[in-house]
């Protein structure tokens, strides 16, 4: 078999040393922040909470400014690798469920907030320590890692489709808004296709830009059925602040919900590891124990920033390790100017207006899609998983629990406790929790027992 690591090693034109005239930087950033839909954790956030358009618009430069912020942090500072930054698919549960307990809406996000930071805080400290990559080695072996990626999607979906395409707004039907959510995923999926099929600038175009193009499709449709106004664009400013916790946002201490976000934190690191290898994979490059560390204090300090600037946490996004090995440049000085990109878009009012006015179906006939190559990528770990008895429910139970937090009663959810309740409020944290600690205490094999021994 081939190793997977030289099948790229011929592809790249720059390494992450190497230095690319600032116009191509600039223009190869671009096209990262264009491959990352930071927009969507926000919007479904904003969205669940039906926030102002004001606030909404808010709430999403600051986390065009957080995922910035972090990526520089990242890739000049600390890990020193091309890795991008942005908002983690897996809290949204979590968020929502602390938010709606602490009152909801605009208010709720203060709690939100106030649990995010000694989460932080504790990240940074396992990478200084030197804890974290033993912590990883233990506990997100590839089964772990493969379980924790497929319940993420399979548990956002319900989400995806609940939240933004079944739930209608204003004057639009149910008819309408299913509409609109296929028209988005069908315009997703053949830009995908059009990008695997066509080898040249054009497919490399559609690939990176597909996101984008469903969303001004649908968007577009949702116009000429009259679903979609240009007014709160017009009426935002072209440049604004994003509003500050401290400042704009009370901060409020919850212990239940800061213990909750201990157990997110190790599942968004879990998560972000993933895409550290992924992108070392694409390099060549194999990621040592210290770039582990350093790695864990990177993603500590960026949550934190993320937490104080009114964002949510951030981890590596692996759709990045993907355009560098179509375009075959790696270098670090495109990710710094990633980052440059997205901090300035943090501060540009009409285009977090104009996403925050995208109609919600449009948003969610994406996300589906997006929710299924995440279960997929799962999927694609799990494949070289010796997949026995005592595999099978490691990779199993986790999803019945998953599915369980989904869809228990809310009547029941809400009589319990305070942190059973932000439990089940985000399935990612119970499947990940299960899936760490059944791979953990099953009993293996006298075969398996030997090899992990050895390894």
């Amino acid at each position: 078999m081939n190793d997977p690591h030289t099948a790229y090693e011929g592809h790249l034109i720059a390494r992450p040393e190497d230095r690319v005239t600032f116009s191509k930087a600039l223009l190869l950033g671009l096209q990262h922040v264009m491959a990352m839909d930071v927009y969507v954790v926000p919007f479904i956030i904003a969205s669940a909470l039906a926030l102002s358009q004001a606030d909404s618009a808010s709430f999403i430069q600051s986390t065009f400014l957080a995922a910035g912020i972090g990526t520089i942090i990242q890739t000049a500072w600390c890990m020193r690798m091309p890795v991008a930054q942005g908002p983690s698919y897996i809290p949204l549960g979590a968020i929502l469920a602390i938010a709606f307990a602490a009152g909801g809406g605009y208010a709720g996000l203060g709690t939100v907030f106030g649990a995010l930071i000694p989460g932080a805080i504790l990240v940074a400290l396992l990478g200084m320590t030197g804890w974290f990559h033993r912590l990883v080695r233990w506990l997100v072996p590839p089964i772990v890692g493969g379980t924790i990626i497929l319940v993420v999607g399979l548990s956002l979906l319900p989400i995806a489709l609940t939240a933004n395409v079944f739930t209608v707004y204003g004057d639009t039907t149910l008819n309408q808004s299913l509409l609109l959510a296929g028209v988005s995923a069908v315009l997703l999926i053949v830009a995908m296709m059009l990008g695997l099929r066509f080898n040249n600038r054009f497919g490399l175009w559609m690939r990176v830009s597909s996101v984008v193009i469903s969303l001004v499709g649908g968007t577009l449709v949702a116009w000429a059925m009259g679903l979609f106004s240009w007014d709160s664009i017009a009426a935002a400013p072209w440049f604004t602040l994003p509003k500050l916790v401290g400042v704009d946002y009370a901060l409020h201490f919850s212990l239940p919900a800061i213990l909750t976000f201990v157990v997110i934190y190790l599942v968004v690191i879990a998560e972000t590891t993933g895409t550290w290898f992924a992108v070392s994979a694409v390099i060549n490059q194999p990621i040592t124990d210290k770039q582990l560390d350093r790695g864990a204090i990177g993603e500590g300090l960026s949550c934190g920033v993320a937490a104080l600037v009114g964002g949510t946490p951030v981890t590596g996004y692996s759709t990045n390790a993907g355009v560098i090995s179509i375009t075959g440049v790696a270098s670090r000085m495109v990710f710094v100017a990633a980052g440059l990109v997205l901090v300035c878009l943090g501060f540009f009012g009409k285009f977090s207006a104009a996403i925050a006015a995208i109609p919600a179906s449009v948003i969610g006939g994406m996300f589906a899609v997006v929710c299924i190559t995440i279960a997929m990528a799962g999927i694609r770990i799990l494949r070289h998983v010796h997949l026995d008895e005592r595999a099978m429910l490691v990779v199993g139970v986790p999803i019945i629990f998953s599915f369980f937090a989904t869809l228990a009663p809310k009547e029941w959810v809400a009589s319990l406790p305070d942190m059973l309740q932000y439990l089940l409020g985000s399935a990612v944290t119970i499947g990940a929790m299960a899936a760490m600690v059944l791979n953990q205490i099953l009993p293996r094999a006298a075969g398996d027992r030997t090899q992990q021994a050895a390894d």
